[in-house]
């Protein structure tokens, strides 16, 4: 299978310009703009894993050191491995750098009045600085004014938070989420191009989101159905968006599901676990007419494989099987890529993240000027799951 390689990689030199400042600046935010998807661009192409090099830490041209810093980190939950992950690198990166760090996390996503509570308390304790992975683009909005205005500077990981007060985010560290959720349509429509173009009536391509409130979410939900409308489209097909409301409105065409060629079934569980994305995605996958589907996080993807094992009907066969597409990496989704019952994902470095937020909050603490970082991803199956330039970022 040909290889799908997301974003371009952090070299020396770009981590570089994006990180080191000019000048005795202070800890002044170097722009207003907090949409992380307008700045940290992560794009896919055709690159081999030959021509591509894989590191888990940011690196710069100037060393970072630490001091008497400490800074709270949140996270979204410690329901997931890849949360694990994120934690796991923050502490390798305070420990290289002297600082001390706290981590803390609701149970799950959709816990969003418990995330503010650990915001609020985080503010509280006037540390030096704050690492935030918003499980909710709008929740926070009060708390990150608190923040700016008792001088606490603030660093999104994962998600970014375009609303947010100017000036209160000091630079955000993540995957183009959109641009993510693309590649994966540009890796499952192919395999299904054939079926497609000689059905005879319409079929079903399901996608299941844990919710409709954070960036990184939505926006790689929404990544996927544009592209691959996009992708059917330049074939002569129609295609319709049902489902989720959110999504279903915030698509680039919804289209008319009465005359559609192909429908994207878009659903989204009333919690963040995998035993209701279960649930939702096995309504879809008992379907006579699915062929596809797409799940949008470790938990979404875990929750499509879940519903399989009652039904087993995901394979990589598009003739006998449906085909189905994941986000993030877990053990749980490698062996099903390695069993054949996944079709393949995309994956993050939620490691390297992790490490790069406690890097760009030192930078802060010692008075550089700092900017957003695009973190690498990448398209995965059983073709490349083990080459050097992916395999370090499939975490357990």
């Amino acid at each position: 299978m040909k290889k799908r390689v997301l974003a371009t990689l952090m070299s020396v030199s770009l981590v570089a310009a994006l990180l080191v400042g000019c000048g005795d600046s202070g800890s002044t935010p170097a722009s207003s703009s907090n949409d992380s998807s307008a700045n940290a661009t992560a794009t896919s192409g055709d690159t081999s894993s030959a021509d591509t090099a894989t590191t888990d830490t940011a690196t710069t041209d100037t060393a970072t050191t630490g001091g008497d810093y400490k800074f709270e980190i949140i996270v979204k939950s410690y329901q997931s491995s890849y949360w694990q992950a994120a934690v796991t690198g923050v502490n390798q990166k305070a420990e290289e750098l002297g600082v001390t760090v706290n981590c803390t996390g609701p149970n799950a996503e959709s816990d969003i009045a418990d995330q503010v509570n650990m915001l609020n308390n985080a503010i509280n304790s006037a540390p030096n600085g704050i690492g935030l992975a918003a499980c909710d683009q709008e929740a926070c909005l009060d708390a990150l004014q608190t923040a700016m205005d008792k001088g606490i500077p603030v660093v999104c990981f994962d998600s970014g938070i375009p609303s947010a007060p100017a000036g209160s985010v000091y630079a955000t560290i993540a995957t183009d989420n959109y641009a993510a959720g693309a590649t994966a349509a540009e890796n499952l429509y192919p395999a299904l191009k054939d079926k497609i173009a000689n059905a005879s009536a319409p079929v079903r391509i399901g996608e299941v989101n844990q919710e409709a409130t954070s960036e990184s979410i939505t926006s790689r939900g929404l990544g996927f159905i544009d592209k691959f409308i996009e992708l059917a489209t330049a074939d002569g097909k129609t295609v319709a968006v049902i489902g989720n409301e959110y999504y279903v409105n915030n698509c680039k065409d919804k289209g008319d599901e009465a005359s559609a060629d192909v429908i994207i079934e878009v659903a989204v569980p009333a919690q963040t676990t995998v035993e209701l994305c279960a649930t939702e995605a096995s309504v879809i996958l008992n379907k006579a007419d699915t062929i596809g589907m797409f799940g949008s996080n470790q938990v979404a993807a875990e929750g499509i494989l879940t519903a399989n094992e009652n039904l087993d009907v995901l394979g990589t066969d598009p003739a006998t099987s449906i085909l189905a597409a994941g986000f993030d990496a877990g053990s749980v989704i490698k062996g099903a890529i390695t069993s054949g019952k996944m079709f393949g994902a995309v994956t993050q470095s939620p490691l390297a993240m992790g490490q790069t937020t406690v890097e760009v909050l030192t930078k802060i603490a010692n008075g550089e000027t700092v900017s957003d970082v695009p973190t690498q991803g990448y398209w995965y199956d059983s073709t490349n799951m083990d080459d050097a330039s992916i395999a370090p970022n499939l975490y357990d």
